[in-house]
């Protein structure tokens, strides 16, 4: 047996104008059930919600049942009547964009205060204001004043893109199921204010991590990055340098150059995927351990960076059973066609 559309709809007021008619004929909750083709449990939950001591009436129940629907509903922030929305709007007036109001008045109220907004419900607001004099004002207070607003996880990234880039999924499946070694991972960490970086190598078969020292002048720029890169990567025996799988930074906008200097083949993960270089990214995290985040990482030298990944490499690992990444990329490179003394 199909149940009917009629029996989940909202009771309205003539519903409840039945009701009361067939209660005073002392109808019982089935029979009134049956009469409004809905389900008696409907019935005897609005009789036990909406009726009085007295008895039930149509227009007290039509009431109650309003009164609790605008009490379960949350008020609204930026209500046009609303202190707030008017100092919103003033402020708006004067030029301040929502993230300075909203920031303003965090700064001003404690958490939870009924006189804090985030900026996304002012713009919100605005934008869902209908078409007038007001609504155009306000959107022109605003920095780009643009009739439509357009989320950017919807819009074109407007990040410069990598030129040539190859993508992962263009990526061998050997490299991505660690059959062979040779094949690593790239990335930067940054020290206080991005003021100053180093650069994390990791190859995916052994784990084995190495870090490089970057310049201290605009330590993240393409130049300074591929220099840097290159000349560690140098240093690996050929062998073990045949792929670097990377994020779309900007600091990789030179791969080219960089594939033509070291012989490296250089893959672009997906945007905001870390997980696709997930071997980095939890290197990174032990790193950290030895440069924390919101230090001058301009600090260390080549040496000292490279005594930090000597102590991680000897470190045993769970997933190498329980042996060190140095000692697996040792035996590896042993094993490799053309063997060669470990340089890093």
């Amino acid at each position: 047996m199909h149940s009917s559309p009629s029996q989940y709809r909202q009771l309205q007021p003539e519903d409840r104008a039945t009701i009361a008619s067939l209660k005073q004929q002392n109808q019982g909750v089935r029979a009134i059930a049956r009469q409004l083709q809905r389900s008696p449990a409907t019935i005897s939950r609005e009789l036990k919600r909406n009726a009085y001591s007295s008895g039930y009436s149509s227009a007290q129940a039509q009431c109650l049942s309003l009164q609790r629907r605008r009490g379960a509903r949350p008020a609204v922030k930026l209500h046009p009547d609303s202190i707030l929305w008017a100092l919103v709007v003033h402020l708006l007036r004067l030029r301040w964009s929502p993230e300075q109001i909203a920031l303003t008045l965090a700064r001003l109220y404690p958490p939870g205060h009924e006189y804090r907004v985030s900026h996304e419900t002012i713009y919100n607001c605005i934008y869902a204001m209908p078409v007038g004099e007001l609504r155009k004002e306000l959107i022109a207070t605003l920095r780009h004043a643009h009739n439509k607003r357009l989320p950017r996880s919807k819009g074109k990234d407007r990040r410069g893109q990598i030129p040539d880039m190859l993508s992962i999924h263009v990526r061998s499946p050997e490299i991505e199921d660690r059959q062979f070694p040779g094949h690593w991972e790239g990335d930067l960490i940054k020290g206080e204010g991005n003021a100053s970086a180093v650069g994390t190598l990791v190859e995916r078969t052994s784990r084995l991590v190495m870090l490089v020292k970057l310049p201290e002048f605009k330590p993240a720029s393409a130049a300074n990055v591929l220099q840097a890169f290159t000349d560690k990567l140098l240093g690996i025996a050929q062998p073990m340098r045949l792929s670097m799988t990377y994020d779309q930074g900007r600091e990789m906008a030179m791969h080219k150059k960089l594939s033509e200097q070291t012989g490296i083949a250089v893959y672009f993960c997906d945007p905001h995927s870390p997980w696709q270089r997930g071997s980095n990214e939890n290197m990174n995290g032990l790193v950290r351990q030895y440069l924390p985040k919101g230090t001058d990482l301009s600090i260390y030298s080549q040496e000292q960076l490279d005594a930090i990944a000597d102590e991680i490499n000897n470190r045993p690992r769970k997933g190498l059973g329980v042996r060190s990444p140095l000692a697996v990329y040792r035996e590896l490179l042993i094993n490799s066609p053309q063997h060669s003394t470990l340089v890093h």
